[in-house]
Protein backbone atom coordinates (compact mmCIF):
# COMPACT_ATOMS: atom_id res chain seq x y z
CA UNK A 1 0.00 0.00 0.00
CA UNK A 2 1.37 3.37 -1.01
CA UNK A 3 1.76 5.65 2.02
CA UNK A 4 3.00 9.24 1.96
CA UNK A 5 3.72 11.75 4.71
CA UNK A 6 2.95 15.41 4.01
CA UNK A 7 3.95 18.45 5.99
CA UNK A 8 3.45 22.06 4.94
CA UNK A 9 3.16 25.51 6.43
CA UNK A 10 -0.47 26.52 6.82
CA UNK A 11 -1.01 30.28 6.88
CA UNK A 12 -4.43 29.68 8.44
CA UNK A 13 -3.01 28.31 11.70
CA UNK A 14 0.41 29.94 11.42
CA UNK A 15 2.42 26.74 11.73
CA UNK A 16 3.15 23.45 9.97
CA UNK A 17 0.31 21.01 9.39
CA UNK A 18 0.72 17.24 8.90
CA UNK A 19 -1.16 14.54 7.03
CA UNK A 20 -0.81 10.95 5.85
CA UNK A 21 -2.20 9.72 2.54
CA UNK A 22 -2.79 6.13 1.47
CA UNK A 23 -3.20 4.90 -2.08
CA UNK A 24 -2.34 5.97 -5.59
CA UNK A 25 -5.74 6.77 -7.11
CA UNK A 26 -9.49 6.46 -6.61
CA UNK A 27 -12.28 8.32 -4.91
CA UNK A 28 -10.91 10.74 -2.27
CA UNK A 29 -11.79 9.88 1.31
CA UNK A 30 -10.89 12.21 4.18
CA UNK A 31 -10.82 10.51 7.60
CA UNK A 32 -10.57 12.63 10.75
CA UNK A 33 -8.94 11.39 13.97
CA UNK A 34 -10.82 11.09 17.26
CA UNK A 35 -10.68 13.64 20.10
CA UNK A 36 -7.26 15.32 20.11
CA UNK A 37 -5.99 12.54 17.85
CA UNK A 38 -3.14 12.92 15.41
CA UNK A 39 -2.87 12.30 11.69
CA UNK A 40 -1.40 8.79 12.23
CA UNK A 41 -4.12 7.60 14.63
CA UNK A 42 -6.38 5.93 12.05
CA UNK A 43 -3.39 3.94 10.82
CA UNK A 44 -2.17 2.99 14.29
CA UNK A 45 -5.59 1.70 15.41
CA UNK A 46 -6.23 -0.43 12.33
CA UNK A 47 -8.82 1.60 10.41
CA UNK A 48 -6.59 2.00 7.35
CA UNK A 49 -5.76 -1.71 7.36
CA UNK A 50 -9.48 -2.49 7.48
CA UNK A 51 -10.04 -0.74 4.13
CA UNK A 52 -6.67 -1.67 2.62
CA UNK A 53 -8.21 -3.71 -0.23
CA UNK A 54 -10.09 -0.66 -1.53
CA UNK A 55 -6.90 1.40 -1.32
CA UNK A 56 -4.65 -1.13 -3.04
CA UNK A 57 -7.10 -1.70 -5.89
CA UNK A 58 -7.43 2.01 -6.62
CA UNK A 59 -11.03 2.36 -5.50
CA UNK A 60 -10.21 5.04 -2.93
CA UNK A 61 -7.36 7.32 -1.93
CA UNK A 62 -7.39 8.13 1.79
CA UNK A 63 -6.34 11.42 3.38
CA UNK A 64 -5.76 11.51 7.15
CA UNK A 65 -5.28 15.13 8.29
CA UNK A 66 -4.16 16.20 11.73
CA UNK A 67 -6.57 17.79 14.20
CA UNK A 68 -6.28 21.01 16.16
CA UNK A 69 -8.72 19.98 18.90
CA UNK A 70 -6.16 21.01 21.51
CA UNK A 71 -6.45 24.57 20.19
CA UNK A 72 -10.22 24.55 19.96
CA UNK A 73 -12.78 22.39 21.75
CA UNK A 74 -10.38 20.76 24.21
CA UNK A 75 -8.41 23.86 25.18
CA UNK A 76 -9.53 24.72 28.71
CA UNK A 77 -7.24 27.75 28.95
CA UNK A 78 -8.96 30.03 26.42
CA UNK A 79 -12.38 31.67 26.21
CA UNK A 80 -15.05 29.65 24.39
CA UNK A 81 -15.30 32.39 21.75
CA UNK A 82 -11.65 31.70 20.95
CA UNK A 83 -12.25 27.94 20.98
CA UNK A 84 -14.96 28.07 18.34
CA UNK A 85 -13.10 30.70 16.31
CA UNK A 86 -10.14 28.30 16.10
CA UNK A 87 -12.46 25.55 14.93
CA UNK A 88 -13.76 27.82 12.16
CA UNK A 89 -10.15 28.29 11.07
CA UNK A 90 -9.71 24.49 11.05
CA UNK A 91 -12.82 24.10 8.90
CA UNK A 92 -11.35 26.58 6.43
CA UNK A 93 -8.01 24.73 6.46
CA UNK A 94 -9.67 21.38 5.73
CA UNK A 95 -11.62 22.87 2.83
CA UNK A 96 -8.81 24.77 1.13
CA UNK A 97 -5.72 22.75 2.06
CA UNK A 98 -7.05 19.19 2.23
CA UNK A 99 -10.32 18.81 0.29
CA UNK A 100 -9.28 20.90 -2.70
CA UNK A 101 -5.93 19.11 -2.75
CA UNK A 102 -7.68 15.72 -2.69
CA UNK A 103 -9.98 16.78 -5.52
CA UNK A 104 -7.06 17.96 -7.63
CA UNK A 105 -4.97 14.84 -7.04
CA UNK A 106 -7.80 12.42 -7.80
CA UNK A 107 -9.61 14.40 -10.48
CA UNK A 108 -12.90 14.25 -8.58
CA UNK A 109 -15.31 17.08 -7.81
CA UNK A 110 -16.55 15.67 -4.48
CA UNK A 111 -15.11 13.70 -1.57
CA UNK A 112 -16.13 11.22 1.11
CA UNK A 113 -15.92 12.40 4.72
CA UNK A 114 -15.47 9.95 7.58
CA UNK A 115 -14.39 9.82 11.19
CA UNK A 116 -14.74 7.91 14.45
CA UNK A 117 -16.01 9.37 17.73
CA UNK A 118 -15.24 13.13 17.70
CA UNK A 119 -13.94 12.61 14.18
CA UNK A 120 -17.52 11.68 13.35
CA UNK A 121 -18.60 15.15 14.49
CA UNK A 122 -15.95 16.75 12.29
CA UNK A 123 -17.00 14.66 9.29
CA UNK A 124 -20.71 15.39 9.69
CA UNK A 125 -20.40 19.08 10.48
CA UNK A 126 -18.03 19.70 7.57
CA UNK A 127 -20.30 17.78 5.22
CA UNK A 128 -23.40 19.75 6.19
CA UNK A 129 -21.54 23.07 6.01
CA UNK A 130 -20.09 22.28 2.56
CA UNK A 131 -22.61 19.87 1.05
CA UNK A 132 -21.62 20.58 -2.55
CA UNK A 133 -18.15 19.20 -1.81
CA UNK A 134 -19.24 15.93 -0.15
CA UNK A 135 -20.89 12.91 -1.78
CA UNK A 136 -20.54 10.38 1.06
CA UNK A 137 -20.55 10.78 4.85
CA UNK A 138 -19.66 7.99 7.29
CA UNK A 139 -19.87 9.00 10.94
CA UNK A 140 -18.81 6.15 13.24
CA UNK A 141 -19.73 6.61 16.89
CA UNK A 142 -20.08 10.36 16.52
CA UNK A 143 -21.77 12.91 18.78
CA UNK A 144 -23.03 16.15 17.34
CA UNK A 145 -23.77 18.70 20.08
CA UNK A 146 -20.76 20.90 20.92
CA UNK A 147 -22.44 23.05 23.57
CA UNK A 148 -20.81 21.09 26.40
CA UNK A 149 -17.46 22.52 25.25
CA UNK A 150 -18.74 26.11 25.32
CA UNK A 151 -19.42 26.51 29.07
CA UNK A 152 -22.68 28.35 28.37
CA UNK A 153 -21.21 30.66 25.74
CA UNK A 154 -23.15 30.98 22.47
CA UNK A 155 -22.63 32.96 19.29
CA UNK A 156 -23.14 32.58 15.54
CA UNK A 157 -19.99 30.46 15.22
CA UNK A 158 -21.34 28.02 17.79
CA UNK A 159 -24.74 27.88 16.09
CA UNK A 160 -23.35 27.31 12.60
CA UNK A 161 -21.05 24.52 13.82
CA UNK A 162 -23.60 22.74 15.99
CA UNK A 163 -25.59 20.43 13.69
CA UNK A 164 -28.30 19.72 16.26
CA UNK A 165 -29.06 23.46 16.24
CA UNK A 166 -28.81 24.52 12.61
CA UNK A 167 -30.17 21.39 10.91
CA UNK A 168 -33.68 21.58 12.47
CA UNK A 169 -33.94 25.18 11.21
CA UNK A 170 -32.74 24.43 7.68
CA UNK A 171 -35.55 25.13 5.22
CA UNK A 172 -35.80 24.52 1.48
CA UNK A 173 -32.43 25.57 0.14
CA UNK A 174 -29.42 24.71 -1.94
CA UNK A 175 -27.85 23.31 1.24
CA UNK A 176 -30.70 20.94 1.99
CA UNK A 177 -30.93 19.75 -1.62
CA UNK A 178 -27.25 18.82 -1.59
CA UNK A 179 -27.46 17.11 1.80
CA UNK A 180 -30.34 14.99 0.49
CA UNK A 181 -28.08 13.80 -2.33
CA UNK A 182 -25.38 12.46 0.01
CA UNK A 183 -24.88 8.84 0.93
CA UNK A 184 -25.05 9.22 4.71
CA UNK A 185 -24.33 6.57 7.34
CA UNK A 186 -24.77 7.23 11.06
CA UNK A 187 -23.00 4.23 12.55
CA UNK A 188 -23.29 3.34 16.21
CA UNK A 189 -23.51 0.30 18.44
CA UNK A 190 -25.98 -1.22 20.85
CA UNK A 191 -23.69 -0.27 23.75
CA UNK A 192 -22.14 2.85 22.21
CA UNK A 193 -22.05 5.81 24.61
CA UNK A 194 -23.04 7.97 21.62
CA UNK A 195 -26.00 5.85 20.48
CA UNK A 196 -28.61 8.37 21.65
CA UNK A 197 -26.76 11.17 19.84
CA UNK A 198 -27.04 9.20 16.61
CA UNK A 199 -30.72 8.44 17.17
CA UNK A 200 -31.32 12.15 17.76
CA UNK A 201 -29.48 13.13 14.58
CA UNK A 202 -31.38 10.48 12.65
CA UNK A 203 -34.66 11.96 13.88
CA UNK A 204 -33.53 15.41 12.74
CA UNK A 205 -32.61 14.08 9.30
CA UNK A 206 -35.92 12.26 9.04
CA UNK A 207 -37.75 15.50 9.84
CA UNK A 208 -35.95 17.11 6.88
CA UNK A 209 -36.57 14.11 4.60
CA UNK A 210 -32.84 13.44 4.30
CA UNK A 211 -32.19 9.82 3.26
CA UNK A 212 -29.65 8.09 5.50
CA UNK A 213 -28.81 4.82 7.22
CA UNK A 214 -28.87 4.71 11.00
CA UNK A 215 -26.84 1.55 11.56
CA UNK A 216 -27.07 0.34 15.18
CA UNK A 217 -24.87 -2.76 15.43
CA UNK A 218 -25.96 -5.41 17.97
CA UNK A 219 -23.39 -5.97 20.70
CA UNK A 220 -21.06 -3.20 19.48
CA UNK A 221 -19.63 -0.49 21.71
CA UNK A 222 -17.66 2.75 21.32
CA UNK A 223 -14.26 1.41 20.31
CA UNK A 224 -11.92 0.74 17.41
CA UNK A 225 -12.76 -2.95 16.84
CA UNK A 226 -16.37 -1.98 16.12
CA UNK A 227 -15.37 0.85 13.77
CA UNK A 228 -12.79 -1.28 11.95
CA UNK A 229 -15.43 -3.96 11.40
CA UNK A 230 -18.10 -1.73 9.82
CA UNK A 231 -16.16 0.76 7.69
CA UNK A 232 -15.30 -1.72 4.88
CA UNK A 233 -19.02 -2.44 4.45
CA UNK A 234 -19.82 1.25 4.05
CA UNK A 235 -16.96 1.82 1.62
CA UNK A 236 -18.06 -1.19 -0.46
CA UNK A 237 -21.34 0.58 -1.20
CA UNK A 238 -19.73 3.70 -2.66
CA UNK A 239 -19.99 4.37 -6.38
CA UNK A 240 -16.31 4.61 -7.24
Amino acid sequence: MKEEYHRWYSPRIGRDFEMLTFGHSGYPMIIFPTSMGRYYQNKDFGLIHAIQWFINTGRIKVYCPDSIDNDSFYNRNIHPAHKIANHVIYDDLILHEVVYRAMYETGRSTVCMAGCSFGGYHALNFSFRHPDKVRYLFSLGGAFDIRSFMWGYYDDNVYFNNPVDYMPNLGPSWYLDNIRNMGIVLSTGEYDICKEDNIRMSQILNSKQVPHWLDIRPGANHDWPAWNAVLPEYVSQMNF
